[in-house]
């Protein structure tokens, strides 16, 4: 397991990509896992960076570990900031049309459908953020 930490500003999301890019190529990671990784990764650093201090920044953890049996990765989004569990809210209805849906919420949809498995605790004053794709 590895990790990184650094302020939750969307100026800090190449930072976070490469960290979580090199473990990846190290993994020997398919493209098409690596793509559908990298959206996701993206999706929740960016929200991170946009909520979870505001209008203050903080700090943002993301951690990287390697499974191997069977083969996986799971990634860990740790921030101290307001707590938010993106997992309590329902799932937009993609059948309505764009114009028809509530905004917010497609994001974390999409996460949810590219990821093998998403999980949210709130612990010691932590929101802890973690999806895991097989490999």
């Amino acid at each position: 397991m590895v990790e990184l930490t650094v302020e939750a500003r969307v100026e800090n999301l190449d930072q976070v990509m490469d960290f979580v890019n090199g473990q990846l190529e190290a993994a020997d990671c398919s493209m098409k896992a690596q793509m559908q990784i990298n959206v996701a990764v993206e999706e929740l650093f960016v929200n991170i960076a946009h909520y979870a201090y505001a209008p203050d920044v903080g700090p943002a953890t993301v951690r990287v570990e390697l499974k191997q049996d069977p083969p996986a990765v799971e990634i860990t989004f740790i921030d101290r900031g307001v707590r938010y569990d993106p997992l309590a809210k329902p799932d937009p209805d993609v059948t309505l049309a764009a114009n028809q849906r509530q905004i917010g919420g497609l994001g974390i949809f999409m996460v949810k459908k590219s990821m093998d498995g998403m999980h949210y605790a709130y612990l010691d004053g932590q929101n802890v953020l973690r999806i895991w794709k097989n490999l």
